[in-house]
This record gives structure tokens, C-alpha cells and sequence, in this order.
């Protein structure tokens, strides 16, 4: 199976760690899995302007980093978003990789899996109903929700968590 990892966070700190313990756990188990660092890229937000759906046949206007996200939305069997909880939801660079992918309507994933961190106890309910929206839009399978706050955050404990986890697709 070929999983793309959307890393939303601007540090390597959490979330990068619950990303890797992914991509080590799915490859363990024989999976091709490649991390999109998208906070590292140049992605503009969706300008709303259809060129994609008239004249653009399904390619955005705007020419950025978010090509390669593109054609990762297009060939993964599974995606995977992974974020740190920046004021109650995803980071503003994630959700600008998840909103682009409008141009192309659907992404070939079947299944999907969401992987949050936080500092604060619990303040992950805005970034699951987001998720959970853009899954029953799409059609996506949800493959499972993974977060860590506080203390749980790189602890053994929660990497081998998210190691085994990944190993079950």
C-alpha cells in the first residue's frame, strides 16, 4: 500500500515524532510511505477563482509546492494528516494542502488516518470534526484517530502506540 503522510507541523518536535513512529511502523509491515513536510513547502490558500474546474481541467492556477501534494493526493491508497492543535484545530499550512486538493475534487485514498499532538489536555475536538467532515465528503474510510497531549508527547509508550497501529493496514 502507498500512504502519503501529511506533516503539519513547523517544528521536529511531536508531531514529527508521531509521524515517523508511523511511516517506521507501516513500513515495517511492508508499505511504501512517504512524509510530506507541507510546512516546509510553499502552499498558498485556494483563491475560490473555478480555473481549476474550467479552464484548468482539474490543475490549480496557482504554481507552488503543492503539485507534489497533488500527486500524492492522487496516487496514495491511504493519507495520513498529521498536526499539532494550534489554537483548537490544524495548523494553517496543513489545512491549506487539505483545502487545494478541491481542485482535483476526490483523492484516490481509500483509507485515512489522523495523528494530532498538543501541549494542552484535550483541545482536539475542532481538528476530529474537521477531519470527520472531510472524510464523509470524500468517502474516505477513517482507518483511526491517534492523539497525545502533554506528557504523552514522544513518550515510549505512544510511539509504539502509533508503531503498531500503522503495522494494521
Amino acid at each position: 500500500m502507498k500512504i502519503a503522510v501529511l506533516n503539519g507541523s513547523p517544528r521536529k518536535e511531536n508531531t514529527y515524532a508521531m509521524a515517523e513512529a508511523f511511516k517506521e511502523g507501516a513500513e515495517a509491515a511492508g508499505h511504501e510511505v512517504e512524509i510530506l513536510n507541507v510546512v516546509k513547502m510553499k502552499i498558498a490558500g485556494c483563491l475560490a477563482c473555478e480555473y481549476c474546474h474550467t479552464k484548468g481541467e482539474g490543475r490549480c492556477v496557482q504554481r507552488d509546492d503543492m503539485d507534489t501534494v497533488i500527486e500524492a493526493y492522487k496516487t496514495s491508497d491511504m493519507i495520513v494528516f498529521a498536526s499539532p492543535i494550534y489554537y483548537f484545530g490544524l495548523t494553517a499550512q496543513i489545512a491549506a494542502a487539505i483545502q487545494r486538493v478541491y481542485c482535483i475534487g476526490k483523492p484516490a485514498a481509500k483509507k485515512a488516518a489522523l495523528l494530532l499532538s498538543a501541549g494542552s489536555p484535550n483541545p482536539f475536538t475542532g481538528a476530529i470534526s474537521t477531519y470527520k467532515d472531510i472524510l464523509a465528503f470524500t468517502g474516505i474510510e477513517d482507518a483511526g484517530i491517534i492523539t497525545a497531549s502533554g506528557e504523552e508527547n514522544k513518550s515510549e509508550a505512544k510511539l509504539a502506540e502509533i508503531k503498531e497501529f500503522a503495522k494494521n493496514f
